[in-house]
């Protein structure tokens, strides 16, 4: 029997304001409103609002802190400061995605890592049962809610509403503070190319946060958006999804992800067989693709070149913000190279597409 989804503390909320609910990673979440075209443009024009609830949260603490997450992440924790967020990846000893995560510096010997919410339950076991000794865990992801402020009018909207000096918060940065009142952790990192923040809040404060952002971002063109405006949003991005794009089949090098890979650090578990591909040469690569035909690319749909297959999509869609139909995936390394012409089998029908820069769309975020 399989096991019931699980609610974020919004459910209701998104009920009510008509949200069409899937199963999403264990989760029944709102996928759309409006529209994902509507819900896309709105982000990309003025702000949008999110309920992001659904990822995970640990807590490390301890004298051990630092030297268990140098051991559990690729990237270099040791450099970061209080008061700045990291990306980063667990690994397993092949050099396996185990998930891509952030890490938020709470203070000297205190860490906040963010994980996708299909792998909760299998990061807690693995972070419990490969770090250092001297660090204390705990789960905190059920008591607390994650609220995503993206759009260009996203920092005055939540100036308004905080006590916190938003506007001088830098990229991959954050402070604590309240949002209308709530206690919050404001993180000024997301997950769509667009300038906002991520509102971390005690799980009892989600809603009427969420409402109050609603009700005072009306002038500035506030609207919910749904987990399929998400996606098209981080795909013109080429930020690549959990499951979709990355996982334990896959070596950080061959998705692009070298650069959150620091061997230099000292040991993490990976490391070795990373360093090894690395030597050899990567046999395939993610790159981004648009379609030359008007033809939707799927998730698993074949890449073909010179009448054989040379790779598979992981995501694709129709990018709104640049009217192409885009997608990413592995392909050979030889032909991994920016104007290399492909086909993507389309229900069986090979249309045609060319690997070009991304991302597809540029960011707009506050580098400074």
């Amino acid at each position: 029997m399989s096991e019931p989804l699980r609610r974020t503390p919004l459910y209701a909320a998104h009920v009510a304001a008509g949200a069409r609910m899937v199963p999403f990673g264990g989760w029944e979440m709102p996928v759309q409103y409006a529209g994902i075209l509507e819900e896309h443009r709105t982000v990309r024009r003025a702000v949008g609002l999110f309920d992001v609830s659904h990822m995970g949260e640990f807590e490390v603490t301890g004298a051990g802190a630092v030297a268990t997450l140098q051991t559990l992440t690729t990237n270099d924790v040791a450099a970061l400061e209080v008061g700045q967020v990291q990306y980063s990846l667990l690994c397993d000893p092949a050099g396996g995605i185990v998930d891509d995560l952030t890490v938020h510096r709470l203070a000297g010997d205190r860490f906040m890592l963010t994980v996708n919410a299909s792998n909760i339950d299998t990061d807690w076991r693995w972070v419990t049962g490969h770090g250092e000794s001297g660090a204390r865990w705990r789960n905190i992801s059920n008591e607390t809610a994650l609220l995503a402020v993206q759009g260009p009018r996203a920092e005055a909207l939540v100036a308004e509403l905080a006590d916190a000096d938003v506007k001088s918060l830098r990229y991959y940065h954050f402070a604590a503070g309240a949002v209308a009142g709530a206690r919050a952790l404001l993180s000024r990192t997301g997950y769509t190319g667009e300038d906002g923040f991520e509102l971390y809040v005690a799980a009892g404060e989600a809603e009427r946060l969420w409402r109050e952002l609603l009700d005072r971002g009306r002038v500035a063109g506030v609207a919910p958006v749904g987990l399929g405006a998400r996606d098209t949003l981080r795909l013109e991005m080429r930020y690549v999804l959990y499951g979709n794009d990355i996982d334990l089949t896959t070596n950080p090098l061959e998705a692009g992800l070298g650069w959150v890979v620091k061997p230099p650090k000292g040991d993490f578990i990976g490391r070795d067989a990373i360093e090894k591909v690395r030597a050899a040469g990567v046999p395939r690569r993610l790159v981004g693709f648009e379609m030359v035909d008007r033809a939707v690319p799927r998730h698993g749909y074949r890449i073909v070149a010179n009448g054989r297959q040379v790779g598979v999509v992981t995501s694709g869609s129709y990018g709104p913000s640049v009217d192409k139909y885009i997608g990413i995936g592995y392909v050979e390394t030889a032909l991994a190279d920016v104007g290399s012409e492909l086909a993507i089998e389309v229900r069986g029908v090979p249309q045609a597409a060319r690997v070009v820069k991304t991302p597809f769309h540029p960011p707009h975020v506050k580098k400074s």
